[in-house]
């Protein structure tokens, strides 16, 4: 009997698998939350709708104590998942959003950026250009009454702080944007084709990063796309960045370590004018903190993130 089972042309386990039909099957990732008061944390969260054309939404989030005429920083958060994967409402993040926020005291927008392979790269840069310019539209009651957009924050993890790399380059090109304060890079999904540190002996961790990149953004540049390597050939000079200030986060087991390490310095070498620091988490793997929300390395990265938009000294 003729088999009828579908061959793979990609698998990113546990989450996803690709059948060289081309159909996808998403196996995990695509569970969601509800919004609401958080008992844990007294925050308070709903979502919006930014686009209704392309159905962009965001998660938007405030602490229930907030009095009013009472003024917050605002930070627009980009979720990870490598472009392929989760969304604001997945439980994991919600409850990291709703810790953040509460730690911070802060107003934060999670953004519900599409995701490849049925919205290949560029579309979630453009959806979160689209919500930065959404955010600042005036249209959300929560962002007019309590928004302090003097202290405005980009901030993301793994593919999310790529993103929040690129959307600082394009809003200074912008007259139409706010002045952007600080970026929170949390595990920065940068890449290149020549191996660096840990990636030289990790081969099979590399190929697998290379395979994911090639999967959402098919390009002849390969992981030396500007998209993913910031410091390819036709990437903007770091010295450009729009903003004051940058924290980034890394984790010693993770196999993005030595790219956001690379970052870090090259950042401190250039002629950019802003404040970098730099936090290294021992013995966790990449965004360790989304998967183990209450472990002692999870709350203190939260501590920091938390210290660094307040301007507060770690």
């Amino acid at each position: 009997m003729e088999s009828t089972k579908k061959q793979l042309s990609l698998e990113v386990l546990p989450w996803l698998v690709v059948h060289s039909d081309g159909t996808l099957e998403r196996l995990a990732g695509t569970e969601v939350c509800p919004p609401g008061l958080d008992p844990e944390t007294g925050v308070l969260s709903k979502d919006i709708i930014i686009d209704p054309k392309t159905d962009l939404s965001a998660r938007i989030y405030r602490p229930d104590s907030i009095q009013p005429g009472q003024k917050l920083p605002v930070v627009l958060y980009f979720h990870g998942g490598a472009f392929l994967i989760a969304s604001a409402s997945l439980p994991n993040y919600h409850t990291s959003i709703n810790k953040l926020v509460a730690q911070a005291n802060i107003i934060a927008v999670s953004v519900n950026y599409r995701l490849a392979p049925e919205h290949p790269l560029p579309t979630a840069y453009e959806d979160s250009w689209n919500a930065l310019q959404g955010v600042q539209a005036g249209n959300e009651p929560w962002i007019n009454d309590y928004a302090d957009f003097n202290q405005f924050f980009l901030a993301g993890d793994s593919a999310g702080a790529n993103i929040s790399h690129h959307l600082a380059f394009r809003a200074k090109q912008s007259d139409h944007t706010v002045k952007i304060k600080g970026i929170g890079m949390i595990h920065p999904y940068f890449w290149g084709t020549q191996p660096v540190g840990s990636e030289v002996t990790d081969e099979a961790r590399k190929q697998m990063v290379d395979g994911w990149w090639r999967f959402v953004c098919p390009s002849d540049k390969g992981s030396d796309d500007p998209w993913i390597n910031p410091f390819a050939d036709g990437s903007p000079n770091l010295e450009g960045l729009e903003c004051e200030r940058v924290i980034i986060t890394v984790a010693e087991r993770d196999i993005l370590r030595e790219r956001g390490k690379m970052y870090y310095e090259k950042l401190v070498n250039s002629n950019w004018r802003g404040n970098v620091e730099i936090m290294e988490t021992k013995g966790k793997d990449h965004v360790f903190h989304i998967f183990e929300p209450n472990c002692d390395e999870a709350k203190e990265m939260v501590r920091r993130l938390a210290l660094f938009i307040n301007q507060v000294e770690a």
